[in-house]
């Protein structure tokens, strides 16, 4: 029995309770039911619970000292059998770690929590992050010795439970040591309004029954009359009637607003941004602000979408409350987060103030949302334009408009815009634009506008190509580059940029010094997180910029053609050319790295292969002496080079060649040729024929019928035009009988010399009777 008492204890620790379960149900002890009794007191006894929650710190292991109560006063725990003081290890503690101290000495809601100086001593020191991982603190707590103690104020009375943040959840109220329920029906706005400010939390903003969860056993028995100026629930009057129970769904959930606001802008949704903690306003400042962190607070301030966020030197330095943009998250609040510090920077930050998207995949896309009246209305598709998206794109920041579609990103809300927009593109707010004078009261399901902005805010500068440069970034209409400073960046990050520049993959990243200069700020984390680039932007100087290349950083290259007829074809979708003719595709690259080669790849329906060529004047030239059949089909130029440490390639556009049966030249002649060498020579006939019957007519012989032709033609010359009677007609067609015969026979030479002759002829014509 020793011997397995001994096990038991070994294994059935606090961080083995599953060893211990499996133990306990082994088949061995189960058959040995007085063990396994004796077992189980012991354990029971020795406080460790199994199957059950089991609390890793122990209220006896914790206390506050020197408060008004228990709840407040400096933070000590017992370690080693020592009571020290505790302290912030390398963290600045925030009100989400003194919730869970707060919890453990059964107190309220967590209200403070700060560092004081003190003088130097023995301390436990303590991590947050071990703190809310709820581990036991023996296991993360180290001896230390520090000038800083922690001071903790947690509500005596009063409690949110299941809530998203510290100001809202399922209230409950404790008097006697025990904490019970509120029904609904025993408490009012102005209770509300007490508790917040017991919380030191903003006004009630949502009060509604079983909000966070269904009503607890216990419930308090009486009704709530508060005045709304009391300090504390406790403090206000209560009915005489007393409650035993409240119905489903009864239990008081409430939510407090968040103190805070945006001041020195042109309207409340613009300007500083200042946090009211511990009674005080102040200015926010954290350097990594970002718009995807300015958005939850734009939309606690009930104003449209987040436009910008900048940050701004102060002349003189001033108390501020620093705040993680790790902490902002959706359903926290800012005094969760808040730390006291000084310096001399502020946050300006812009909301929109009439129009928002929602439910988009990025800042720039969602439901579109108009604001009119103090209330937010859809919009219906029929009374929204290509040019009302312009203006709204352009009024939050973003690039043009690249879908607009009903019913993109939700169904319509119940409240609709009640009028069409009529903007002519130029506006710059939505509701600076004309509108019709119709109203409408309803919009068909699926015809809510959707709308979302395109999102050109990224590009590489001074490279070779527009895939390889400086990383630059456009962000409230100005383009910096992107600071490498503070971080580590890698391929996984700079995938990111590669991908929405359409460039491929990424090939290198890299910092490279410069002169100091105006940056943005990015932080890896948020470009993996994120599908809106410039919601991730910080404004910063840095020595550091980011030069970024990505695999399709080559240029295009050019493909051409040139037929048998000389006419080259530069870009050419299609070519034609006829079967036996000889035609030439050049490849060519604007100059960004010496060498490489060129490959012309060729594809039809039923074969494909490749030409290659060194580059040469980053050039290349295929000739096809004889074109055939086979050369029809689809060509490409590939560009090969071996550069930055690895082979790259680019690929022009695609040049689709078509080979054409040949023209029959024989056919030609045979059809066109022939005939007209027949007509010629029957004109000659015919003309000829003429001729014999003039000289038949004057009774002579051939022979000297051709010479008183020639002579009367040659004596005509000198003759009027209008005097020529039809025998000088006859004399002309002899003559142009002769001269077609000689052409034909003799050839074109001899009809010049024939010319010659009868120009002398003409000045001697007594030559031509000898």
């Amino acid at each position: 029995i020793l011997v397995y008492l001994l096990t038991f204890f070994n294994i059935c620790s606090p961080r083995n309770l599953l060893k211990c379960n499996s133990l306990l149900s082994s088949s061995h002890l189960q058959s040995n039911s007085i063990f396994t009794l004796t077992v189980f007191t012991l354990f029971f006894s020795s406080g460790v619970q199994v199957g059950g929650k089991h609390s890793s710190t122990e209220p006896d292991d914790v206390r506050l000292v020197g408060g008004a109560s228990h709840c407040a006063g400096t933070l000590e725990a017992k370690h080693l059998g020592e009571w020290r003081p505790l302290c912030a290890s390398h963290d600045s503690w925030t009100l989400k770690e003194a919730a869970v101290f707060c919890e453990y000495l059964d107190c309220g809601s967590a209200v403070h929590v700060e560092e004081r100086h003190s003088s130097y001593k023995s301390a436990w020191s303590i991590s947050s992050d071990c703190v809310l991982s709820r581990s036991p603190l023996r296991e993360c707590t180290t001896s230390d010795y520090t000038d800083q103690i922690l001071k903790l104020t947690c509500a005596d009375s009063v409690r949110l439970l299941n809530g998203s943040s510290l100001c809202s959840g399922r209230l409950e109220v404790k008097s006697n040591q025990s904490w019970s329920s509120v029904c609904e029906a025993d408490f009012d706005q102005q209770d509300a309004e007490v508790v917040c400010r017991e919380l030191r939390c903003g006004p009630p903003s949502v009060l509604q029954g079983a909000l966070y969860g269904e009503v607890e056993a216990p419930v308090w028995s009486k009704e709530f009359q508060c005045g709304g100026h009391e300090s504390a629930l406790l403090d206000c009057r209560s009915s005489g009637s007393a409650r035993n129970s409240c119905s489903p769904g009864k239990a008081v959930g409430l939510t407090c607003s968040e103190p805070v606001r945006l001041v020195g802008g042109a309207s409340h949704c613009a300007g500083t941004l200042e946090l009211k903690y511990l009674g005080e306003w102040r200015p926010v400042y954290d350097l990594l602000w970002t718009l995807k962190k300015a958005v939850l607070l734009c939309y606690h301030l009930d104003c449209g979408s987040a436009v910008s966020v900048t940050q701004k030197k102060e002349s003189t330095w001033r108390s501020k409350w620093s705040i993680s943009p790790y902490c902002v998250q959706p359903g926290c609040l800012l005094r969760e987060c808040a730390i006291s510090d000084y310096n001399h920077f502020i946050l300006n930050i812009t909301c929109s103030d009439s129009v928002r998207l929602l439910n988009g995949s990025s800042l720039c896309s969602g439901r579109l949302e108009v604001k009119s009246n103090q209330s937010w209305s859809s919009v219906c598709e029929d009374d929204f334009d290509q040019q009302d998206a312009e203006v709204v794109c352009r009024q939050l920041g973003c690039g043009p408009p690249s879908v607009l579609q009903g019913a993109l990103y939700e169904e319509v809300e119940a409240s609709v815009w009640s009028k069409e927009f009529q903007c002519g593109g130029h506006e710059s707010a939505l509701l600076d634009c004309r509108s019709s004078g119709s109203a409408r009261n309803s919009c068909s399901p699926g015809k809510a506008v959707g709308l979302t902005c395109s999102d050109n805010d990224v590009r590489l500068v001074g490279g070779p190509s527009r895939c390889a440069g400086t990383l630059e970034l456009k962000h409230l209409a100005g383009w910096r580059p992107l600071c490498g400073s503070h971080d580590s960046w890698t391929l996984k990050e700079a995938a990111v940029f590669c991908e929405h520049l359409d460039c491929g993959s990424a090939v290198s990243i890299e910092k490279r010094r410069s002169s100091r200069t105006s940056a943005w700020l990015i932080t890896p984390e948020c470009v993996l997180s994120t599908s809106l680039l410039r919601g991730c932007a910080t404004t910063d100087s840095s020595y550091q910029i980011l030069k970024l290349t990505c695999s399709d950083f080559l240029v295009q290259p050019v493909i051409s053609v040139s037929s048998m007829n000389g006419v080259s074809k530069a870009q050419q979708q299609e070519l034609r050319v006829s079967r036996g003719s000889n035609f030439t595709i050049s490849c060519s690259i604007q100059p960004q790295y010496p060498g490489g080669f060129f490959q012309l790849t060729f594809t039809s329906s039923n074969t494909a292969y490749n030409y290659t060529q060194p580059a040469v004047n980053h050039s290349a030239y295929f000739l096809f002496p004889a074109a055939k059949l086979a050369h029809q089909g689809n060509y490409s130029c590939v560009y090969h080079v071996y550069a930055i440490a690895r082979n790259f390639s680019s690929e022009s556009c695609l040049l689709s060649v078509t080979v054409s049966a040949p023209t029959d030249f024989t056919v030609l002649i045979t059809m066109l040729i022939l005939p007209l060498t027949l007509l010629l020579v029957i004109t000659a006939l015919y003309f000829y024929c003429q001729v014999l019957n003039t000289c038949l007519y004057l009774r002579m012989k051939p022979s000297a019928c051709d010479a008183v032709t020639l002579i009367s033609l040659l004596s005509s010359v000198s003759r009027p035009a209008g005097g020529r009677n039809p025998a000088d007609r006859r004399t002309l067609s002899c003559l142009t009988l002769i001269r077609v015969f000689v052409q034909v026979k003799e050839g074109r030479l001899q009809i010049k010399e024939f010319s010659r002759t009868a120009k002398e002829l003409i000045l001697q014509p007594h030559e031509l009777i000898s």
